[in-house]
């Protein structure tokens, strides 16, 4: 069983840079790839980023393709998303995602354990 706690989230200016953290526990982290998910009021959740075991097959929204960056440390059990040049659109509450394989999915429905999840808020 695998826990996750996100932090980092506040509120920032649009074009401000912000890193999310998640702390894994319980578990061999290099066994299970991550992700990080979104969800705004009035919209469906949505993959921001994903990362598979070793940190080398990576996907991102396009959204935030080029904004955002994944990045996980096993040997720390922990995984980032840097959030670079924010929009309003970005708002969110951000959750970090482990599931039971080391290949990555880009659907929620494939993830078996979740954070509580980080607000961002986005001020234009």
């Amino acid at each position: 069983q695998v826990q996750l706690v996100e932090s980092g989230g506040r509120l920032v200016q649009a074009g401000d840079s912000l890193r999310l953290s998640c702390t894994a526990s319980g578990g061999t982290f290099s066994n299970y790839a991550v992700g990080w998910f979104r969800l705004a009021p009035g919209k469906e959740r949505e993959i921001v980023a994903a990362d598979a075991w070793n940190g080398i097959t990576r996907y991102y929204a396009e959204s935030v393709k080029g904004r955002f960056a994944i990045r996980r440390d096993n040997p720390k059990n922990m995984v980032y998303l840097q959030m670079n040049d924010l929009k309003p659109e970005d708002a969110a509450v951000y959750y970090c995602a482990a599931r039971n394989s080391r290949m990555m999915s880009i659907s929620g429905d494939d993830y078996n354990y979740w954070g509580q999840g980080t607000q961002v808020t986005v001020s234009s």
